[in-house]
């Protein structure tokens, strides 16, 4: 779509829907929406006159607010940078009073020529255009887990699970039960009618182990269009939660003795010509390219870890025993390795990367995801053999910290040169800054068992 016409699209939502307000969005490392909010008539201007601009260091800002002091990449001297809105992905707001509109933008530095490479969205791209120069056309469809609980404005006190419509608190684990489910009924309803008014076209919604866990499933298709709606969705269920007067979390681990929340993340590979899954064979078996494809995974997840588990608190939910991975072993329909190939049919064939948390920004989780398998089969590597039995008996591999998990990542020469080399430092220097800012808070645990012991 050609910028002229792509304003024009622009323009003829914005007059069809009586927008008043545009709320234009970038998703930071975090996958945190930042951005602008302007009249409708101003955002339209902007867009035609390069008006929309946000200062790079955005897409360096720390989840605490804070920015590395150097981080050898951005430019500090020369700091704006132009948002060029996406036509494709333009939705009305619907919690809103009054006609509001969002849309989600793209970065590109001052010349209006050069993304900003930086970007978690332009990542995800980077990593698409690798597989459209092959011929190949990933599909995912994620699933996002989230905790519902109590209001807490507190940090010092634990989450508790909220009360239900019975007026009861949730305490043991209901999982898969419909009635817990409904317990929230309301508060669910309302974030169906949300997604359904911004075309986030989720699946399945379940209760999961935790309690007032759930799981809601996304169906299938383009990696960026999902990493939108998955982006926009977490940004959706806290809205409706809020408006319940509970709060929704996706938090990886936010309570102790409850299982932590994932970002399973379903992928394939199709011919980009005949649409045909390249992963099965006629005969229900795997193909080759489907195995190195695994074998990129279990390869490369290691090195990806700072973005697929992207905060010290990651680290907490991936425990032996605990509906978390520890390991890249793989196996067919076994929900204790990393990953899992579901049973289906060779049209369907697919991987389940169970390594992602909840925490992850969409953007970066897929597109680490897919690197991964993209040098699988670019490398032609070859798997392990599918593992049986529990893979918890096996020795913990994947990362324990998030310090293990830079250092992986900034030593993987594959993974600079298919997520770019910039891209890489920039995380390098957040997470630094992270792990700084937390290394200064000290822990009840510490102030409980250390202060009159040692």
């Amino acid at each position: 779509m050609s910028s002229e016409s792509g304003v024009a699209a622009v323009k003829r939502f914005i007059e069809e829907h009586h927008i008043e307000e545009v709320e234009c969005l970038v998703p930071d490392m975090a996958g945190i929406a930042r951005g602008k909010i302007l009249p409708a008539q101003k955002f339209l201007r902007g867009m035609t006159e390069n008006g929309l601009r946000i200062p790079e260091s955005v897409f360096i800002q720390t989840v605490t607010g804070d920015y590395p002091d150097s981080d050898g990449v951005t430019d500090p001297g020369s700091s704006d940078v132009y948002l060029r809105p996406d036509p494709g992905t333009i939705r009305v707001v619907p919690w809103y009073d009054e006609p509001t509109a969002q849309i989600i933008a793209d970065a590109y530095y001052l010349d209006d020529e050069t993304p900003v490479e930086i970007a978690s969205r332009q990542v995800l791209s980077r990593v698409l255009r690798l597989y459209d120069a092959r011929g190949w056309r990933p599909v995912v469809a994620p699933e996002l887990e989230f905790y519902l609980v109590e209001v807490n404005t507190d940090p010092d006190y634990p989450l508790l699970p909220p009360i239900g419509r019975s007026g009861r608190r949730e305490t043991s684990r209901q999982a898969y039960g419909v009635d817990a489910v409904n317990e929230f009924d309301p508060l669910f309803e309302e974030v169906y009618d949300f997604c359904e008014a911004q075309g986030i076209d989720i699946d399945t919604l379940t209760h999961e182990a935790g309690a007032a866990q759930m799981e809601m499933n996304f169906n299938h298709g383009d990696p960026l269009e999902l990493a939108d709606q998955t982006f926009l969705f977490k940004r959706t269920v806290r809205e409706a939660a809020h408006r319940h007067k509970v709060y929704a979390t996706f938090m990886a681990k936010p309570m102790a003795d409850e299982p932590g929340s994932s970002m399973h993340i379903h992928q394939s590979v199709v011919d980009a010509k005949t649409g045909k899954n390249l992963f099965g064979k006629k005969d229900n078996s795997n193909s080759d390219l489907f195995l190195s494809y695994i074998a990129g995974l279990q390869r490369y997840l290691p090195a990806v870890m700072a973005l697929l588990a992207p905060n010290v608190n990651s680290y907490r939910r991936l425990r032996p025993g605990a509906d978390a991975p520890i390991n890249t072993h793989w196996s067919h329909d076994n929900r204790t390795v990393g990953l899992r190939v579901p049973v289906s049919t060779p049209a369907a064939r697919r991987i389940e990367n169970r390594v992602a948390g909840a925490d992850a920004n969409p953007y970066l989780a897929i597109a680490a995801s897919l690197a991964c398998g993209y040098l699988g089969m670019t490398e032609e590597l070859e798997p392990t053999r599918p593992i049986e039995g529990s893979a918890y008996r096996l020795a913990h591999t994947l990362p324990r910290t998030l310090y293990d998990a830079v250092s992986k990542m900034t030593g993987s020469r594959p993974i600079k040169d298919v997520l770019g080399e910039d891209f890489v430092t920039v995380v390098s220097a957040v997470r630094a800054e992270e792990l700084d800012a937390y290394q200064r808070v000290i822990s009840s645990w510490e102030r409980e068992h250390l202060l009159l012991n040692v």
